[in-house]
């Protein structure tokens, strides 16, 4: 294998629409943080060195020379080269392969899913970073509270919280800077990270990148494809103050969800690390043991089973988070054999869905359960309940919403198939 930087690559731009929640919202004079962050600092608050930090994240002009292992079967090209050049995202192997820099065999190729089989040669040259901008937009967004210090968003289904590479447009960053009459900001994309990709703990974001990092009063965020409650800062102190209660595990969330199966405990706790897939790089996995630096992080979960559906075969289940790891909840619940509804990537599929209702169900509602869950197109996994101290009130203060008609339906068509109160 033959790495190397190559100073000629440029890369390009892609966009994306995303459906807005409609509802009105009252508006109030905002002056909302843009948080810059400009050092680059390690986990002990020492400074680093910004050109090493930079040329770790950032892998413009890498240029990949290999020949595909011969004990290799049938593999997807973007995939290959993500697991060929380590801490590189898929969003950006496939950015560099729509550009034109990726050879197979000495021929280009600009097609992401592309087989590759053993003996082909792969000659690939990873792309410039672009600079993302993120646009105020006009979007009617679900606000369940708002004074001058914070705003409480439900936020629906299939928003992404920030602009990402894959995702520069529509998120709910972009419908902020409108609602509070902000101008457009810029990053670069190497300051945002895709929601499918190397995305930060909900715990807050605290970027040791180069760069100006500016991400509009986000505290925490919300995986795209979970529904719920999430705040907004306003100003600097309210960031400032938020930021450290998700810090401390001081928030109050409690999520819900619909799982694949009912666990044989109907409460307990999960205090498993999660770490990276190493088999899967957009996806996280549970990893017993002691924690490692660069491995696995801490990560405990608290969940209790509030009613079995559909003759034992699903439940609906109420989740506590004492840490916010990436795909936290997704990932324990695996880790215990009830993957999410929904959640094709973390083994709740609608196969294993089909599979547990069929034998508990007769079969004039067959028809109907895999229509149900043919238009299925996210994890069923809602942010139920939100709870902090305020920041200037110094008050606890608690908001709750219910999940949105696709969740709410699923589960109402479950319950028809029986339900039992635990």
């Amino acid at each position: 294998m033959i790495l190397a930087l190559d100073p000629s690559a440029k890369g390009m731009q892609s966009s994306s629409s995303l459906p807005l929640f409609r509802r009105k919202s009252r508006r109030f004079p905002c002056m909302l943080l843009l948080r810059v962050v400009r050092a680059c600092s390690n986990s002990s608050g020492e400074l680093n060195s910004c050109e090493n930090q930079k040329q770790r994240i950032n892998f413009a002009g890498v240029r990949l020379e290999e020949i595909v292992d011969p004990k290799a079967g049938k593999l997807r090209l973007d995939s290959w080269i993500s697991s060929r050049i380590s801490g590189i995202s898929r969003a950006r192997v496939q950015s560099s392969i729509k550009s034109g820099l990726v050879a197979v065999n000495g021929r280009i190729v600009d097609k992401v899913s592309q087989n590759i089989k053993a003996g082909d040669q792969v000659i690939c040259t990873i792309s410039e970073l672009q600079s993302l901008r993120a646009e105020p937009e006009e979007m009617t967004l679900d606000i369940v509270y708002e004074d001058e210090h914070l705003i409480i968003v439900n936020k629906p289904p299939h928003m992404v919280v920030h602009p990402a590479p894959g995702n520069p447009t529509g998120t709910l960053v972009n419908g902020i800077l409108h609602h509070c009459n902000l101008p457009k900001v810029a990053t670069s994309s190497q300051d945002v990270l895709s929601d499918a990709e190397d995305i930060s703990d909900d715990e807050g974001f605290n970027s040791s990148l180069c760069a100006a990092s500016i991400r509009p009063g986000i505290v925490h965020r919300l995986d795209k494809g979970t529904s719920g409650l999430l705040v907004v800062a306003k100003d600097e102190h309210a960031h400032a103050h938020l930021s450290e209660q998700f810090k401390q595990h001081t928030i109050h969330r409690v999520y819900i969800s619909i799982t694949c199966g009912v666990p044989s405990a109907l409460s307990g706790r999960i205090d498993i690390p999660i770490g990276r897939d190493v088999n899967n790089r957009i996806r996280m996995a549970a990893i017993p043991g002691p924690t490692k630096k660069g491995h696995a992080r801490h990560a405990a979960s608290r969940y209790k089973v509030i009613e079995i559906l559909a003759g034992d075969g699903l439940a609906l289940v109420e989740w506590r988070l004492e840490t916010g790891r990436t795909h936290q909840i997704r990932a324990h619940a695996k880790y215990i054999g009830m993957p999410l509804l929904g959640d094709e990537v973390y083994g709740g599929t609608r196969s294993m869905a089909l599979s547990l209702l069929r034998p508990r169900i007769p079969p004039s509602c067959q028809h109907q359960v895999s229509l149900m869950l043919a238009g299925l197109e996210r994890p069923c996994l809602h942010a139920l309940a939100l709870g902090f101290i305020h920041p200037h009130t110094r008050k606890e203060i608690r908001f709750s919403c219910p999940p949105p008609p696709d969740f709410a339906g699923i589960l109402s068509q479950l319950r028809k198939m029986g339900t039992e109160k635990v």
